[in-house]
């Protein structure tokens, strides 16, 4: 009604991705207005004239890794780990009817991986954390050594604050997780690794659900096919 203020589903996105990959390719829109979720859709990267940039998909614009870069040159935009964590909610605070204390989260691919360590990283925020195909240990696949590499340097007890693995293992709050992985994606062995997180949920009576989906590729059909099903898990924990 009038005055009623929503609870909130950030969304976060994948290498190479905009914004506009899940509000244009997911179908997400029926399912948050039916739950009455709003969905919130921030883009993966800083853009824009001045911006660092590489020609490699797996860094600089559309790949900024939910971190803060301390190195050169991205630790001038590469801030988006603080966009999430502290710009974005006080930007929906001022502007929007959402309620800060019924927030979840999710994310496909490296946008999987933000949301996890996100929420590993700030008990109290959410009420639940949702990934598909998340990249589960930056700190042991090719992508996440290059980018942390880049953006946080050599030092890579700095990286296990972004690696979902070593937070879990030492995780204070256990949130409702669940997480989507089709078992056709080409990126499974190399990339993602689930079985590494089942591996530190186990051992910490973490409350993940691990689904993998028989036949489904990395793809935005694979979000398609599950979206409903990751808001209706949402909607139950909100």
């Amino acid at each position: 009604g009038e005055g009623e203020k929503l609870a909130g589903l950030v969304f976060l996105s994948g290498l190479t991705c905009t914004e506009e990959n899940v509000t244009v390719k997911s179908g997400v829109q029926r399912y948050a207005a039916e739950a009455g979720i709003a969905f919130i859709a921030p883009d993966t990267s800083p853009r824009g004239e001045g911006v660092a940039d590489d020609e490699r998909y797996n860094l600089g614009q559309g790949a900024g890794f939910y971190v803060n870069a301390t190195q050169s040159p991205w630790s001038q935009h590469y801030r988006m780990y603080d966009y999430v964590v502290t710009e974005l909610p006080a930007l929906l605070k001022a502007q929007f009817p959402v309620d800060e204390a019924r927030m979840a989260i999710s994310g496909h691919s490296m946008g999987g991986h933000g949301a996890l360590t996100i929420a590993l990283k700030n008990p109290g925020r959410f009420k639940s954390v949702s990934a598909f195909s998340p990249i589960c240990s930056p700190l042991r696949c090719p992508w996440g050594e290059k980018a942390l590499g880049m953006y946080l340097g050599d030092d890579r007890a700095t990286w296990a604050e972004h690696d979902s693995c070593a937070l879990m293992a030492h995780v204070e709050e256990k949130l409702p997780a669940l997480v989507d992985q089709g078992d056709a994606d080409n990126f499974l062995q190399e990339q993602l690794k689930p079985e590494l997180l089942q591996e530190v949920a186990n051992s910490v009576g973490y409350p993940l659900e691990l689904r993998m989906q028989p036949g489904y590729d990395h793809s935005y059909f694979f979000i398609a096919s599950f979206i409903g099903e990751h808001i209706a898990f949402h909607a139950s924990h909100l």
